[in-house]
């Protein structure tokens, strides 16, 4: 399973091979509150059949900036750096490989003071 890493400082929404994603289907949506500095995690669950985790959308990287991903146990962890106070949205979409359908979506609203 794979899942998108932001490239520099600004995030892009998928790799420069994928295309990109579109509309996303309705999904859990999680809010997290942190201070500059600290460490946030989410966890995505493990799909079969070639179903992957991407990044859906574009949010800033100046803000929010991802650290490292891991499999753990039936998730996939990814792990972000909070840069600077803001608020963005981490949207992720699951697709079947590289392919433009979200099948499922998880939604991560950031806050950081």
């Amino acid at each position: 399973m794979t899942v998108s890493a932001l490239a520099g400082a600004a995030a892009t929404a998928t790799r420069a091979s994928s295309p990109p994603i579109g509309p996303l289907p309705t999904g859990p949506h999680a809010t997290v509150t942190t201070k500059a500095g600290e460490l946030v995690a989410i966890a995505l669950p493990h799909r079969s059949g070639g179903r992957v985790w991407r990044i859906a959308r574009p949010f800033d990287g100046s803000v929010l900036r991802e650290v490292s991903e891991a499999d753990v146990g039936s998730s996939v962890v990814i792990v972000f750096k909070a840069v600077r106070p803001g608020a963005l949205t981490l949207s992720y979409a699951l697709t079947r490989g590289e392919t433009t359908k979200a099948l499922e979506a998880r939604t991560f609203a950031v806050r950081i003071r």
